[in-house]
């Protein structure tokens, strides 16, 4: 699904400011890895880079075997639009507006007619377990509800990719656990899935385990991780 090859990220400066080094990675389709690394690492750079909404300063790419190099601004927002879904630490959810219209609105772009996107999103939401929720707002939920609810919207477009930022940074340890088992189900039901998460504990969890550090990959493993040998 997605190939990496030589990517580096800098920003402008004297002298600039190099946050990933030369990133080698390739991600199958229908994985489940999760990249670890301490704060400033390179882990959201990278998560950007993956979901298209950035450009590597150098190095390819490839998104199910197209360059995305030679994409238009335009064309990279219908691939997001269309293949990727993303979910943040933050919900970002609109307090105005109910569960099922803050789903709904995933499909702002994606050329769905307004007519369907109501019910998409809630059939979204009944996915993830909210289908008696369809007309609270967002002061009505707890916060793994609400993480469920950005979950459902990053869904409701049916993307290739899940990319998850921190997803359970801002829950408690129960909220969190139920969250990592909806990702894990949405894995098995077919959606690649890769989680950026300062979490070593969970991220040995996970069947791919990828460290970076001062924007280089440190370890990249598969497989169940030995017991006692977190890294």
């Amino acid at each position: 699904m997605l190939e990496l090859s030589g990517i580096t990220k800098e920003y402008p400066g004297s002298p600039p400011l190099r946050i990933l080094h030369g990133i080698d990675l390739t991600v199958e389709a229908g994985e489940l890895l999760a990249v670890v690394g301490p704060s400033g690492s390179g882990k959201s750079t990278l998560l950007a880079l993956l979901g298209s909404l950035d450009r590597p300063t150098a190095g390819t790419l490839h998104f199910e075997g197209r360059d995305l190099s030679a994409f238009s601004d335009p064309e990279l927002a219908a691939l997001r639009a269309h293949r990727i879904g993303f979910v943040f630490q933050q919900f970002f959810l609109l307090s105005g507006l109910t569960t099922v219209e803050n789903v709904a609105t995933g499909l702002l772009y994606s050329g769905v007619p307004a007519s369907l996107r109501r019910a998409r999103a809630a059939e979204a939401l009944h996915e993830v377990g909210l289908g008696h929720r369809l007309r609270h707002h967002p002061d009505q939920l707890s916060g793994g509800e609400k993480q469920r609810v950005a979950i459902a919207r990053a869904l409701v477009g049916r993307p290739a990719l899940l990319l998850a930022d921190e997803p359970t940074g801002a829950l408690d340890s129960v909220s969190g656990a139920a969250v990592v088992e909806l990702l894990r189900t949405l894995n098995a039901n077919g959606t690649t899935v890769v989680v950026i998460t300062h979490d070593r504990e969970l991220a040995t969890s996970f069947p791919r385990r990828i460290a970076l550090h001062d924007g280089r990959i440190d370890f990249d493993e598969r497989g169940p991780h030995p017991a006692g040998a977190v890294r």
